[in-house]
């Protein structure tokens, strides 16, 4: 249970913040990078959250996500040490990715194929998708280069999760724009 009676404590003044079970990390930190991506990402779906309200099915989506995201964050403040920590850490599990990718296919269904690349943009809906995408993307790359340090873990299915929901919100953004119908593509070297 999680219980915020004081917003500011004043810890963090020295550059530094703590980790779910207690270690203080520097805010520059890979960890501290990482799940701060997360909560970016989960900021532009809250953003893309206000344009869709025509969608109650998409809209229903993204609110699962924002739920999932802190999750996420979640499993990555709380490295796994291979110590004991009084409590279960909250870990992403398969059957999130199960999810996302049901998700994707439920919604790619109805698209055509692509016969280019998309520029990220067209209704506010994909627009703020495309962004969130983006946010995502880094946080997988942050989240690659951190499990790829000594002594750091990041789970696989903490991995696949990120990779899924950056494929998952380009296919929404597709949807977004009207089934595919109003993306507008890119022409190579269309301005030289």
């Amino acid at each position: 249970m999680v219980k915020l009676n004081k917003i500011y404590t004043r810890t963090g003044d020295d550059g530094s913040t703590g980790l779910a079970a207690g270690p203080r990390r520097k805010k520059s930190d890979l960890r501290v990078e990482a799940f701060g991506a997360v909560d970016e990402a989960n900021a532009a779906i809250g953003l893309a959250q206000l344009h869709a309200a025509g969608d109650p099915d998409l809209a229903s989506i993204l609110t699962r996500i924002q739920n999932d995201l802190f999750d996420l964050g979640a499993d990555l403040a709380t490295p796994d040490t291979g110590e004991a920590i009084a409590w279960e850490p909250l870990r992403i599990v398969a059957s999130q990715v199960t999810w996302l990718e049901a998700e994707i296919d439920r919604l790619n269904a109805d698209l055509k194929p692509l016969t280019s690349f998309i520029l990220p943009g067209g209704t506010a809906l994909s627009s703020y998708l495309h962004l969130a995408r983006t946010i995502v993307r880094r946080a997988e790359r942050l989240m690659v280069a951190l499990g790829g340090m000594q002594d750091e873990i990041v789970s696989a299915d903490s991995l696949k999760y990120a990779n899924r929901l950056s494929d998952l919100l380009f296919v929404a953004a597709r949807h977004a724009n009207g089934k595919g119908e109003a993306e507008v593509l890119w022409v190579p070297g269309k301005n030289r």
